[in-house]
């Protein structure tokens, strides 16, 4: 099927758009724009920046993606924004190109599902599967894991990593890490749990969840610090290895320096 740019669009001749992209009334795509096959761009739209999109991803209208970042110590650099396949990106989201300070790239990876109003900005690393609710904010330099869940009116710290499979309850704080399959909510974020039911149905089998569950008891209940508890996680790993790799998962991310993880 072959693509339709609305006749009030205006498209730079220098952007590079797939044969079958559509492009809605009134938007705008600007001279560094890539965009892929299957895509389908809304009424309203700005789509500017030296930004890379992929395939199959649907831009409800007044999204405003590739614009350059909120840091007053931006100096006009060529940094970049990259978007994978498949994303959901709905009413006026904003996503901007990276800094000169950090890899100099926002990534956004397949897949994910970006409710209206949330603002992803500069330099922060996306995975793919991921869900943020309404009005998610998140400042620079954020990196989140795969098929990680935000609730709605959540407002992160930059700087800050959320682990994979991890799901923050609507209007939480975040200042610092969260740790992989972590579920919790809170102004601050409060851990509570592991994402059983997630996991579940992700495919990880009872065994796996249960190993978690006693890493979580090493990390939150036995009054361990954070180095103890990831020496515990290896033991674990020993006596559990049909969960190992998820073990490994978990440990490594407390055992990496950051803003230090929620207790």
């Amino acid at each position: 099927m072959s693509g339709s740019i609305h006749a009030t669009a205006i498209v730079s001749p220098g952007a590079e758009l797939a044969a079958d992209v559509e492009i809605g009334a009134y938007s705008i795509i600007g001279p560094d724009v890539s965009i892929g096959p299957g895509t389908r761009v809304g009424p309203h739209c700005v789509i500017d920046g030296h930004t890379r999109i992929g395939a199959n991803n649907l831009f409800y209208r007044f999204c405003s993606i590739g614009g350059m970042p909120q840091d007053k110590k931006y100096r006009g650099e060529p940094t970049r924004l990259e978007i994978g396949d498949g994303n959901t990106v709905r009413e006026y989201v904003t996503i901007n190109t990276g800094t000169a300070q950090d890899v100099g790239v926002t990534r956004l990876g397949d897949d994910n599902w970006i409710m209206a109003y949330v603002h992803i900005a500069h330099d922060c690393q996306i995975g793919s599967h991921t869900i943020m609710a309404n009005s998610v904010q998140l400042a620079g330099h954020i990196h989140i894991g795969d098929w990680a869940i935000l609730g709605g009116l959540s407002a992160v710290h930059q700087f800050v990593h959320i682990g994979a499979h991890s799901m923050i309850g609507g209007t939480s704080s975040i200042r610092q890490d969260i740790p992989p399959y972590i579920i919790g909510a809170g102004d601050p974020f409060r851990p509570v749990g592991i994402n059983s039911e997630g996991l579940l149905r992700r495919g990880y089998d009872a065994e796996t969840v249960s190993a978690l569950k006693e890493a979580y008891k090493l990390l939150y209940r036995r009054n361990l610090k954070t180095d103890e508890a990831a020496a515990a996680m290896r033991a674990l790993q020993e006596e559990r290895p049909a969960a190992g790799e998820a073990l490994d998962v978990l440990a490594a991310f407390i055992e990496r320096p950051g803003r230090g993880i929620v207790r």
